[in-house]
């Protein structure tokens, strides 16, 4: 599946005001063959070149955030760079919370009082004068209402337009809520990673009418270091049923868990780019989902820790 299919072909989702398609693009892989300082750093024409082609393909929601780079290149430079200035139906979302030095290397998460730097570092970064929609990155903290009342302060000031939760457990979203609205949540979640702590939240958002973002849909297991080529036999037969790519039923099947649920695929490749967009329009038959749902019922659970 590697035609000229648009991001129409997976059709739309609203957040908070804004409608975007389905299937969007995470920028966590344009700096790199792999994440953050792992991997060689990209080629920066060959990455803006994939930028403005997602666009062109119907690509009208990116994932990025300040901490996305690698020893050359910044996934929020790249984007202004290849973007700006940006369409009005573009929703450019970001993260805040962790942190890294100049050298890669992860610090110490925000304090609240601190966010707002986190936040005005992406509005210089992209170069915009509000950001669309912000991620709260819990970075292992048991509460959130203090991280996200201080974002949510930027909101009424006019710097945020729309909030999200990122890493969460359930009750995480129901504490933001009393704070103020969110709109989506974005946690890891594909066919090979079952978290018990957070297995409800696309159902709970669901009913509630958020959108759910899953991270490393395609990735899988390795996370970070890029994408799996672990694919299970199911996976394999499906795909070759379709005359499609193992990745692209991962991607298919994290569609098929409800409308409200949004992929952001990542990669500097443009072959790749084309054909994560196209994943948009592979429809699974019931019995195909059932043969993959009891494929991540049998993975190994992750361990609850606390």
């Amino acid at each position: 599946m590697t035609s000229e299919i648009t991001a129409a072909a997976a059709g739309t989702w609203t957040l908070g005001d804004l409608t975007v398609h389905r299937i969007g693009f995470g920028a966590m892989r344009l700096t790199g063959s792999a994440a953050f300082h792992h991997g060689t750093p990209s080629d920066r024409d060959r990455a803006i070149a994939v930028l403005r082609r997602a666009v062109e393909f119907g690509v009208d929601h990116i994932d990025t955030a300040a901490f996305y780079f690698s020893r050359l290149r910044s996934a929020n430079e790249l984007i202004n760079s290849a973007l700006s200035p940006y369409a009005d139906d573009l929703l450019i979302a970001t993260k805040v919370g962790p942190f890294r030095n100049y050298a890669g290397e992860w610090g110490t998460s925000a304090r609240p009082e601190e966010l707002r730097g986190h936040v005005e570092e992406n509005l210089r970064q992209l170069g915009r004068d509000h950001l669309d929609l912000v991620y709260l990155r819990r970075m292992g903290q048991e509460s959130v209402a203090e991280h996200f009342g201080a974002l949510a302060e930027l909101r009424e000031v006019g710097l945020i337009r729309h909030l999200g939760l990122s890493d969460v457990e359930p009750r995480h979203l129901a504490e933001a809520q009393a704070v103020a609205p969110v709109v989506s949540v974005q946690n890891r979640y594909a066919l090979d990673h079952v978290d018990p702590l957070t297995e409800e939240l696309p159902r709970i958002c669901g009913e509630q009418g958020i959108a759910f973002v899953p991270f490393y849909a395609i990735a899988g297991a390795v996370g970070p270091r890029g994408a799996t080529t672990a694919h299970d036999e199911a996976v394999r037969e499906i795909a070759e049923a379709h005359g499609a790519s193992p990745a692209q039923v991962r991607l298919a099947w994290t569609l098929s868990r409800g409308p409200h649920v949004l992929a952001i695929p990542g990669t500097g490749n443009p072959a790749h780019l084309a054909q994560n967009v196209a994943a948009g329009a592979l429809h699974l038959t019931g019995e195909e989902v059932q043969r993959l749902d009891a494929l991540r019922s049998a993975q190994p659970v992750k361990p609850v820790t606390g």
